[in-house]
């Protein structure tokens, strides 16, 4: 039987509103949202129940193939780094090199590497003490400190694996992790950078700070070297980074050589090598202290899969529902391009708070509107994920969870935190959508 393009749209509508409703104000799991929101279009599609609940396991187990791994790994390279004191010594070294007088400037640059491997609510939780004395020691406002930090975490999160939001989109759109790391990067910056001007232009005058508690320091091994602090942040990414150039340009190098580096560039296999060389970042271990740490790891990034998985679970429901063929001819779908996929992610993350669901679910309704879009080649691809990591960037306020994490951890009002932090994820996300224009003329 075949269904108008006017029923699948009512049906979608219906899925994503009833994502935002039951996320946003009855605060249930992303997951069984995802999941109900699947069976509500599969239905008013008129897709048969059995038909559902196999594109569901498809779509379920396909992004787990892709995605599982590399989940857990990154979760776990986070947490160790965090444990072993290095991501302390990172903006330690980076405060030395830029200087006390420029320390909002530090402190971003300190989130934009940190938060490369690790969530942004985590790092900036684990920076947050570096952050508040920072601010007694200069004056600098704790606005502008909170804000800096925040938005040099907040535009790796959005737009780099192995973050799960960049990282889902990148399963279901099917773009290489090498070139979606490299170009992210090169977007990235800028929203950094504007996210840091703006703070220090909208929190200069508000007051320095209004946290009075001691900082608590736990007790804590030796720090590593400035070197292997580094070390297991930078060795994926250039791993990664390098069989993705590899694949492009096999020859480069031939032999052995290429069959080695190519092995070693793949992103389980490097993220892998990032684990153990932040294993190495702490002298001696306590007994169990690895597996605790590995256990909770596997704890963080369990949670994150479920709703990846699930999201996958409602894009194969959509692609059965064939919207994508029917919509590419009744709307032309190409005039908009980039576009699309960064205001669907906007209204996404704006309505709902999360970034990591709205890439998600903006990912699998995009997927099959790729040909309509003009975006199915390997360049298309990888501009229309960039472009969901730009919306996924704003309009982040008081339905974010990252949004609590900041205002907590700095002190700061409500009404403080909307003028300067929302309005700094509203400018990333813009500049980071013109970024990936200019990108798109730059790739061939």
């Amino acid at each position: 039987m075949t269904i108008s393009l006017f029923q699948l749209l009512v049906s979608l509508i219906a899925g994503v509103a009833l994502i935002v409703l039951l996320t946003a104000k009855h605060r249930v799991h992303a997951f069984f949202a995802l999941l109900i929101a699947s069976f509500v279009v599969g239905l008013g599609a008129q897709l048969p129940i059995p038909d559902i609940i196999n594109a569901m396991k498809d779509g379920f187990g396909g992004i787990m193939k892709s995605l599982g791994f590399i989940i857990v790994l990154g979760a776990a390279l986070g947490t160790l780094l965090e444990h072993t004191g290095s991501t302390r010594v990172m903006a330690a070294f980076i405060l030395r090199k830029v200087g006390e007088r420029h320390a909002a400037l530090a402190i971003s640059m300190t989130g934009f590497i940190i938060g490369l491997p690790i969530f942004c609510d985590s790092g900036y939780i684990v920076l947050s003490g570096l952050n508040s004395a920072l601010a007694k020691r200069t004056g600098i406002s704790m606005a502008a400190m909170a804000v800096s930090l925040a938005t040099g975490l907040y535009s790796v999160h959005c737009l780099i694996p192995p973050h799960p939001g960049a990282t889902a989109a990148a399963g279901i759109i099917g773009v290489d992790f090498g070139r979606l790391i490299w170009a992210g990067i090169v977007v990235a910056i800028p929203a950094a950078i504007v996210g840091h001007f703006w703070a220090n232009f909208a929190g200069r005058k508000i007051p320095a700070l209004v946290a009075d508690a001691e900082i608590q320091v736990e007790e804590m091994p030796p720090p590593p070297s400035v070197f292997k602090a580094f070390l297991p942040v930078v060795v994926p990414i250039v791993l990664i980074a390098a069989r993705s150039f590899l694949t492009i340009n096999t020859s480069a190098v031939k032999g052995w050589w290429l069959s080695a580096l190519l092995s070693l560039g793949d992103p389980v296999i490097a993220l892998a090598v990032g684990v153990l060389l932040a294993l190495n970042c702490q002298r001696s271990w306590k007994q169990h202290a690895v597996g605790h740490l590995l256990q909770e790891a596997a704890e963080k990034a369990g949670s994150i899969l479920v709703i990846i998985g699930a999201g996958g679970a409602f894009g194969a429901v959509l692609a059965a529902t064939e919207i994508g063929r029917q919509f590419s001819q009744a709307v032309a779908l190409d005039r908009l391009g980039i576009l699309f996929p960064f205001l669907l992610t906007s209204v996404l993350k704006t309505a709902q708070g999360s970034s990591t669901v709205a890439i998600i679910t903006a990912a699998s309704i995009v997927q099959p509107l790729l040909p309509a879009l003009g975006l199915a080649t390997e360049k298309g691809q990888l501009l229309c994920v960039l472009a969901m990591g730009a919306g996924s960037m704003m309009i982040s306020h008081v339905n974010d969870a990252y949004f609590w994490v900041i205002t907590k951890f700095s002190g700061l009002e409500m009404k403080t935190m909307l003028k300067v932090y929302s309005v700094a994820s509203v400018l990333m996300g813009l500049v980071s959508l013109l970024m990936i224009y200019l990108l798109s003329l730059v790739l061939s």
